[in-house]
């Protein structure tokens, strides 16, 4: 990854902007800029200028993950060494990321010397669009995920548990050479599955359920998020009209998703088709997000959204109808953002399966 040319574009972004400096404190921001994979560390960058600071903690490894930045490594608290920072590099006026700095850190990093202006999403921004690198790294991760719903699948049993079903996802995707999941994953049965964000527990699986899984991997940092909703037995027959009706709302999603087109324009192509269908009520949630560094980051695909799609992005598509007390139905692909449409990430059918 070339992390030099993305400090040179945040380092412009400084100059645009009349600043003397920009402090980076997400983490992954700092790692997007720098390559670096600790737990805790700070980027400060002026419009020519960048130091890298980091605990004793993480000493060797940022020498090794950073060698082309300046560092300081610091055995005491943050806002000192932020201090110093700022007076080696001649610098004051500092913007800080928003929600990167809680109000006890600004309070403490705060000094009559330096000026501090809050900015949200500059790194975040040039982190919508992805370069061949974390494209793969995307790739690999679905991938994973890819193989993990067809060993998953193979294995579902009358009377296994949603928690069970959850750790052998995670499992297999550590098998698979993932580093972890994406985020908790979720596994619904039956009348569960009416719930987005289910959280596996004790149920078990029964003939008839709608079993919805929805669930991700890391790789090389890089998330990976897919839902599929699959059918152990026959489901209700109102679960399989729903289920059309979803996948030709995913699918029109996925049409919809081009670069230049709106978050909201692609959000309402899928909308559109469920509230034909009657199930406006059922749909909660928008169509989609990013995916990157976080699972959940920029461009959005929500119902009144301004953020315009750009090549080389690579977000989720994911509609869903949620019957109380009977069960639900989402699926969901990651898809790169082409110039004349977008690409479909999972190679996983979206055909109901009939376990």
């Amino acid at each position: 990854m070339d992390t030099s040319d993305r400090r040179r574009r945040i380092s412009a972004r400084v100059a645009e902007l009349d600043l003397d400096g920009l402090l980076v404190t997400r983490l992954p921001n700092v790692r997007y800029l720098t390559g670096f994979t600790g737990s805790y560390a700070q980027l400060l960058l002026t419009r020519t200028d960048a130091v890298f600071l980091t605990d004793g903690r993480y000493a060797q490894q940022s020498m090794r993950q950073v060698p082309d930045v300046p560092r300081r490594v610091y055995t005491g608290e943050f806002p000192p060494a932020f201090r110093d920072a700022c007076a080696g590099l001649g610098v004051s006026r500092i913007a800080f990321e928003s929600a990167g700095v809680t109000h006890k850190t600004f309070t403490d990093i705060s000094s009559p010397g330096i000026e501090l202006i809050p900015t949200t999403n500059e790194v975040e921004l040039l982190r919508w669009v992805k370069d061949d690198e974390e494209r793969d790294h995307l790739r690999a991760a679905q991938s994973i995920a890819d193989d993990v719903f067809d060993l998953i699948v193979g294995k579902l049993a009358e009377g296994m548990s949603e928690a069970e079903v959850g750790f052998e996802i995670d499992l297999a995707s550590r098998r698979a050479g993932a580093t972890g999941p994406a985020f908790d994953t979720i596994v619904a049965f039956g009348e569960n599955a009416a719930e987005p964000h289910h959280r596996p527990g004790d149920r078990p699986l029964r003939r008839g359920d709608i079993v919805k899984l929805d669930f991700g991997c890391v790789v090389e940092g890089y998330h990976s998020d897919m839902t599929r909703t699959v059918a152990f037995g026959d489901p209700p027959t109102r679960l399989r009209e729903v289920y059309e009706v979803v996948r030709a709302a995913q699918q029109a999603g996925v049409e919809a998703v081009s670069a230049g087109v709106t978050g909201a324009e692609a959000d309402r192509a899928a909308r559109d088709v469920i509230r034909e269908a009657g199930f406006a009520e059922s749909y909660r949630h928008s169509l989609g997000h990013g995916v990157g560094l976080e699972v959940h980051e920029g461009p959005s695909l929500r119902p009144g959204g301004e953020d315009v799609l750009p090549e080389g992005a690579v977000v989720t598509v994911e509609p869903g109808i949620y019957l109380e007390g009977i069960g639900g139905v989402r699926i969901e692909d990651m898809v790169e953002v082409e110039g004349n449409g977008a690409r479909v990430l999972p190679r996983t059918t979206k055909e109901l399966l009939v376990l």
